[in-house]
C-alpha cells in the first residue's frame, strides 16, 4: 500500500491546457485541391510549364470575326465574372495563394462550370501576363468573341418567319452599354446587335456581366463600316431608323417600327454621325416630359424596342 502511495504520490499535477491547437488540428481542411494545384504532383509540373509558356505567347488577334482574347484581373472581378457566366477558357491561380474565401469560390465555380483550365503559376508570371496589375493571384481569361456578320441577323430574322428587329450602335464605346442593348434586344424579341469595327465597344467581359446572360443566345455582329452596313439592310428591304433628339417623329407615331427595322442609336453625347444620320430613312425622338436631355444607349434603345414590340405584338 506505501509502494502504491508513493507512486501516486510522484504523478504531476495539472497540465496547462493546449488553447484549442488539438481540437483544430482535428478539424477539416476542405475539400483536396485539383492535381494541377497540389505543389510537387507531376499534373503541378505540367500545369506550371503550360502557364510559363502562355505568358511568354502574345495574346490572339482577332481574325475574320473574332476579337482578341481578354484578362480579368482581380480576385472579386473573377469571382463576378465566373458567377455571370462570362465565357472562360482558364484560371490561373497563384502559386502559395492565400486561400480565402473568394478564392475558393473562384476554384468551385470554375469546377462547376467545366471547361474551364486550372493553371498555377508563380507570381512573376502573372504580373507578366498582367503587365503589373494587382491581379491579387487570380486572372480569369476570356477567350475571343465570334462576331456575326450583320448579314447573319436579317437571315436569321427571315429563317423563322419573322422581320427583323435588330439595334445598331454608332460610336457607343461604354462596353456596359453595349452589354444593356444586348439585354433588351432580347427581352423584346430582337433579333441582334450590330457595332463597328473601330471606335466602339466590343463583346468584353464587363459587356458580358451586363447582359446578364443573355449575351448567350443573342448575336452581335461587327461591321467593317457602319454605313456600308447598314446601306445593305435597305437594299434588303428593312427600314433605317435613327434615334436624335432633334428627330422629325416620335417614336409613337412611326409605325415602320412595326416592320422589318433596324434601330440606330449614337452615343450620349455627340449622337449620331454625320454619315449614318444621312443613311437613315427616318429619325425619330423619344419624348421625354420630365427635361432630360438624353438618355444613355442601353436605356434608349430600350423604349424603342419596347414600341416595336408593342406594334407588332
Amino acid at each position: 500500500m506505501a509502494a502504491n502511495n508513493r507512486r501516486m504520490s510522484g504523478k504531476k499535477g495539472a497540465q496547462v491546457g493546449s488553447g484549442g491547437q488539438r481540437r483544430r488540428g482535428l478539424e477539416g481542411k476542405g475539400p483536396t485541391p485539383p492535381a494541377e494545384m497540389r505543389k510537387g504532383h507531376k499534373k503541378n509540373r505540367i500545369a506550371s510549364a503550360k502557364a510559363k509558356q502562355t505568358a511568354r505567347r502574345p495574346a490572339p488577334r482577332g481574325r475574320g470575326g473574332k476579337s482578341s482574347s481578354e484578362l480579368v484581373v482581380g480576385r472579386n472581378p473573377v469571382v463576378e465574372a465566373l458567377r455571370e457566366g462570362v465565357p472562360a477558357s482558364t484560371l490561373y491561380v497563384q502559386q502559395f495563394i492565400d486561400n480565402d474565401e473568394r478564392v475558393r469560390e473562384a476554384l468551385q465555380l470554375a469546377a462547376e462550370r467545366g471547361g474551364i483550365n486550372l493553371m498555377e503559376a508563380p507570381r512573376p508570371e502573372l504580373d507578366r501576363m498582367t503587365n503589373g496589375l494587382n491581379h491579387q493571384g487570380l486572372v480569369l481569361q476570356v477567350p475571343p468573341y465570334e462576331y456575326a456578320h450583320p448579314e447573319d441577323l436579317a437571315e436569321a430574322a427571315y429563317g423563322e418567319g419573322e422581320d427583323p428587329l435588330i439595334v445598331a450602335l454608332d460610336g457607343v464605346t461604354d462596353p456596359r452599354n453595349l452589354g444593356a442593348v444586348v439585354r433588351s434586344v432580347s427581352a423584346f424579341g430582337g433579333h441582334g446587335v450590330v457595332v463597328p469595327e473601330r471606335r466602339a465597344a466590343g463583346m468584353t467581359a464587363g459587356a458580358w456581366k451586363t447582359s446578364a446572360g443573355t449575351a448567350a443566345r443573342t448575336p452581335v455582329a461587327r461591321a467593317t463600316n457602319l454605313t456600308r452596313a447598314l446601306e445593305g439592310y435597305k437594299k434588303a428591304g428593312i427600314v433605317i431608323v435613327g434615334l436624335a433628339a432633334d428627330g422629325e417623329h416620335e417614336i409613337g407615331e412611326l409605325e415602320a417600327l412595326g416592320g422589318p427595322v433596324v434601330i440606330v442609336v449614337g452615343s450620349e453625347g455627340k449622337g449620331l454621325s454625320r454619315l449614318v444620320g444621312e443613311t437613315c430613312d427616318f429619325r425619330v425622338r423619344i419624348p421625354m416630359p420630365g427635361g432630360a436631355e438624353s438618355l444613355n444607349a442601353g436605356v434608349a434603345a430600350g423604349v424603342v424596342l419596347y414600341e416595336a414590340a408593342r406594334r407588332r405584338g
